[in-house]
Formats: C-alpha cells, structure tokens, sequence
C-alpha cells in the first residue's frame, strides 16, 4: 500500500463527507469560479467563430486567459492588503466579493460589445473580466484551503470541481441556447446575473480561522532582520520593501525549505505539464463542434448538458480516487483517461460527419476524464501550501500549470490549419507524456512519498 493511501476511510464515510455545510458552500462558490471562465474561453470562441472570425485570431485571442496565469503577481495583495470597507467581511471574503461585482459588471459590458465591428473592444472587455475572476480565484483558493484540514482537501476540491461542472453547464450550454433564441447579447447579461449567486453565497459563508505554524513565523522573521539592516532608509521605503519581502519572497523561500531545491523544482516541473491536453485541446472543441456541422443547440444538448453528468461522475470518483488511491494513483489515473478521450476525438475526426451518438461518447468520456485530473491535480496542489502563504503559494502553483498550455493552445488554430483535426486530437494526446514521465520520477523519490509528513500537511 502506498505511504499516501495509508489509514484512509471507508467508501461510505468518504462520501459522508460531501454532505458537510462547508462542502455546499464550496460547490456555490465553484459556480461563481466556473461561470466567467467559461465565457472568456470556450463560448467566447463560439461566439466569435459565428461572427466569422477566423480560427487562427480566435487561437490568439484565447491568450487573453493568460492573465489566470499571472495572478501570482498580484496574489500577495490579495493575501496580505485589508481592503478599506469591505474589510469588515474578513481578507477572503471581501476580495471575494469586490472580484464578483468587478465580474457581474465585465459581463454586462461584454454584453453590449459585436465582434464584428469592435473585436478589440470585446478582447479588452474579456481582458477586464479575465483580471476579475483571476483575483476572484485566488481569493477563493485561499478560503478553500483554509476552511477545511487536509484529509478534507480532496472532498472540498470535489465540491469545488462539481460546482465549476455546472458552471460549465451553464455558461456554455445556457449560454449558447439563450444566444440561438434571444442573441449573444441577452445570454452574456444573462450570465451578469448569474455572478449573484457568488455574492450571495460570499455574503452568507464563515470567514476561516488563519493558523500560522511555526515554520513560517520563522521565515518572517527575515523581514525584521531586513528592516533593521535598513533603519537608514525613509519609513514609507522600508515599510515598501518589507512588504514585498514578506508577501512575495518569503512564501517562495518558505516552499523550498520546507521541500528542498530539487524536490521544489521537480514538482514544479510536473504540475506546468500535467494539463497541457486538456488545454490546448480545450480551445478548439467549440470550432471543433460547429465545423463538424453541429449546430449551436446540438452542442448545448449533447456536448454540454449531457457531458456535464459524466463530468460530475468523474469529479465524485476523482474526489473518492485521492482519499482511497492515494496522490500518486489518483494523478496517474487522470493523465491515461485525458489520453484516451483525445484518442476518441481522433477517431470521431477521422470518422467524419454530425454523428450525435458518436460525439455523445467522446464527450462522455472527455468529461469524465478532466473531471478526474482535474480534482486530483487541485488536491495535490492544495496539500502543498502553507496556512501563512495559502494565498500566494496556490496561485504560484496555479499559474504554473496554466501557462504553459496557455502559452501553447494561443496557436491551435494554426495546428488545425496544418494537420487537420485527427492528427490535431492525436498531438494533445501526447502532450500528456511529458507529465506522466515526471509523475514517474516523482515516485520513485522517498521525500515525495513522506510529503503527507511536512508541516504544510499538519
């Protein structure tokens, strides 16, 4: 048995976990981190391939979702500044909040924009809304983190992962239903409602209890040091650099300590890989759909709401594969099924024509596939930060496995162009060797197996 799956719980009392009042909550607050990422990314492209903007501008316009993967840069003010007013609410929920108005007023600006005419204006609009729900995530992260123990971490990234299913469901289902009746405009204001349902549920949540432990008390006490070397300096300089230092450097020093240099970097290197499938294959499926010749309702019928119930399957399975496989199985368990269904997709490609039973089962298995690695990537993640840096050190590991695929889907469009859609699903197959051969080398290492032993895990 591995040293991860050791004195795990029952199947019964693993499920009895979901019941849980702060599981609920999470699951509200994964829609409300779900819904503008979905109309940045995947119905943004549907709408702008409607409008007959070409493949290949619409590949570079998703690299407006880059700014997800920069958030680390400002993720140390979301941990550490106390907002005037809404500070009230606490540091998690009142960024949460401001992040969610911020959201509810880019999709009703978004909702007043046409392509067609005004494409800049519409990227700077998803720009803005992509700046919002980036910080909202951040925010989000942290009070998932900190509102639940470790062996908990699984089933609260379940909730979360079910919750952004159904956001999935609604921001592109509904959003391309309502756009076929009604127009693109009345399903993003449409959408603008819909972030009430993050306000609500920011407003009615418990702010979590932060417990610094000791490790990192230790780490700050650079910051004093710091500040007494420079007792010289104008206070406004040095108050400055003490809070880049205790907010920015120290969150990195703290990580690479408590792992060590070599560890650090190696998981580093597995977590920037490990979605670069899903990604990049991820940006085309909409254009995918509708070159195939499936119209805008078939898509929300079949490729939305019924691939939504498989991926809520495979996020209860991915929940249920952390507490009784282990970290190390739940992941490898994730990248193969992530393979097969881009293989699935080849074949449909291959195949040709509208074949409604054929994409019903490759989306089936594409749902339930990310559903999985999704839920087990967000739970080795979280076992990995500290309660002082939650804030920081989650984004920094975020952006991580975001930018790179994020980096490469931006040309897409291109591949499609070159290759073709078969031998185009056969390549974001492959991408997924490289995390796999890290995963390996991970687990044959002892310090890695005895992670659950490190004080971020306590």
């Amino acid at each position: 048995m591995p040293a991860d799956a050791e004195q795990n719980p029952g199947w019964l009392d693993s499920l009895r976990i979901y019941a849980r009042p702060r599981m609920l909550s999470m699951l509200a607050l994964g829609i409300s981190s779900g819904l503008p990422y979905m109309l940045i990314f995947s119905t943004l492209s549907a709408w702008l391939r409607q409008s007959g903007i070409a493949r290949a501008t619409i590949g570079m316009l998703s690299w407006v979702s880059l700014v997800y993967t920069l958030k680390f840069l400002w993720s140390p003010v979301v941990d550490r500044l106390r907002l005037p007013l809404l500070g009230a609410l606490g540091q998690r929920r009142s960024w949460m909040l401001l992040a969610q108005l911020s959201i509810a007023g880019a999709l009703l600006a978004m909702s007043t924009g046409d392509p067609r005419q005004h494409v800049l204006r519409v990227a700077a609009m998803a720009l803005w809304l992509a700046f919002s729900a980036a910080t909202q995530d951040v925010a989000i992260d942290a009070w998932r983190i900190e509102s639940a123990p470790v062996r908990e971490q699984g089933a609260m990234a379940a909730a979360y992962q079910f919750g952004y299913r159904l956001a999935i469901l609604i921001a592109s289902a509904g959003a391309l239903w309502i756009a076929a009746d009604a127009g693109w405009a009345h399903s993003y204001a449409t959408m603008a409602a819909l972030a009430g349902i993050g306000i609500l549920t920011t407003l009615l949540v418990r702010e979590p209890e932060r417990i610094v432990p000791q490790v990192s008390v230790l780490t700050e006490r650079r910051v004093v040091a710091w500040l007494e070397q420079r007792a010289h300096w104008p206070d406004s300089l040095r108050h400055a650099g003490a809070w880049f230092l205790g907010a920015v450097i120290c969150p990195l020093i703290d990580f690479f300590t408590r792992y060590g240099l070599q560890l650090g970097l190696l998981m580093f290197a597995f977590i920037s890989t490990y979605r670069l499938t899903d990604f990049t294959m991820g940006v085309m499926a909409n254009q995918f759909y509708l070159d195939m010749g499936f119209t805008l309702k078939q898509i929300a019928a079949v490729a939305k709401i019924f691939g939504t119930l498989w991926s809520i399957a495979g996020i209860l399975i991915g929940g249920l594969a952390v507490v009784r496989l282990g970290r190390t199985r739940s992941l490898l368990l994730g990248s193969c099924l992530i393979i097969l269904s881009n293989i699935g997709y080849a074949v449909l490609a291959a195949r040709g024509g509208a074949s409604v039973p054929g994409l019903a089962a490759v989306i089936s298995l594409d749902n339930f596939a990310q559903g999985v690695h999704g839920t087990a990537l967000i739970a080795f993640m979280s076992s990995l930060t500290s309660a002082s840096y939650t804030a920081t050190q989650y984004a920094v590991l975020t952006s991580l496995y975001a930018l790179p695929p994020k980096l490469l889907m931006g040309t897409s469009g291109h591949v499609v162009d070159a290759i073709g859609y078969p031998r185009f699903f056969v390549y974001t197959a492959s991408l997924s060797i490289p995390a796999l051969l890290l995963l390996y080398l991970l687990a044959r290492r002892r310090d890695f197996k005895l992670l659950r032993a490190l004080p971020s895990a306590t």
